[in-house]
């Protein structure tokens, strides 16, 4: 399977993204101090008869890093634009975390463009800071290589992905992303409650799937059960021995969730269309 690595200009700036496959377009958006790399495990897969859209969000990766008042509405209106330049008018949107909060804005800000939507471990609630605490807010500034040793065991199941060497590494990564502003202006308007997805839900009306992992201490699955709750007609799969990145640790149950979601979803989105 052949992966692109592309460019495109959106408001001046510009995007990274990888492509991949062809057919329905489905669009995977990281999270916080992540970027496109951190779903190439699943990628393949999923562009055996998709077309594959990955894009480093605005901030972030190797897209355009303007000093902007960054929030998670900034980045849906990128993701926007980027969809516009492509010639795109309709895709599945999967995110996961900070990029789960994405898709959903984009689900309630532009609802004929989502075709249907998968949240993975995903952020948008209010009461999130309070949930995560004062020592996991201040680590999710990424700034430290301790920080990143207290969000290891929140954050996965297996404890290899957070021992000694995988730390080093991860935070050497870290150095070398330069998206530290981004991320720094993004924890600013989580503090300040902007852009939170409490009462809105309700308005989703596109086939969706929560997908969680069982052992995710950093949002915890019963966050989960409140999306697939508030979303009309969502369906909650709990994936176990799994956390909060799902893509890194256990991509191949991701992966057999997300596409018999979309192979089920698919005649109500032709439906939908008729």
């Amino acid at each position: 399977m052949q992966i692109e690595d592309r460019y495109a200009t959106v408001f001046s700036a510009r995007l990274h993204y990888l492509e991949a496959g062809t057919g329905p377009v489905v669009v995977l958006v990281h999270g916080l101090g992540d970027d496109a790399e951190i779903w190439r495990a699943v990628l393949p897969e999923w562009a055996r008869a998709h077309r594959v859209i990955v894009p480093d969000l605005i901030g972030f990766g190797r897209s355009d890093k303007p000093l902007l008042d960054y929030r998670v509405g900034t980045l849906a209106d990128f993701l926007d634009g980027l969809m516009r330049q492509l010639g795109i008018e309709r895709a599945s949107w999967i995110g996961n975390s900070l990029g789960g909060w994405v898709v959903a804005v984009e689900a309630l800000a532009r609802p004929s463009a989502v075709a249907s939507l998968v949240l993975v471990d995903a952020a948008g609630y209010h009461d999130l800071p309070q949930a995560l605490g004062a020592h996991t807010l201040r680590a999710l500034h990424l700034a430290t290589r301790e920080d990143l040793q207290w969000l290891g065991p929140l954050t996965f199941y297996d404890p290899r992905f957070y021992a000694d060497t995988e730390l080093d590494a991860a935070y050497a990564q870290r150095i070398a992303a330069g998206d530290g502003y981004t991320v720094g202006r993004i924890m600013d308007s989580l503090a300040r409650g902007e852009d939170t997805l409490d009462g809105k839900l309700t308005r989703i009306a596109s086939p969706t799937l929560v997908v969680w992992g069982a052992a995710d201490r950093l949002i915890r699955p019963s966050y989960g059960r409140r999306f697939a709750r508030d979303i009309r007609n969502a369906h909650l799969v709990i994936l176990p021995r799994c956390g909060h990145l799902p893509q890194l640790e256990c991509p191949k149950a991701l992966g057999a969730a997300v596409e018999d979601f979309l192979d089920s979803s698919a005649p109500r989105r032709a439906e939908a269309r008729r």
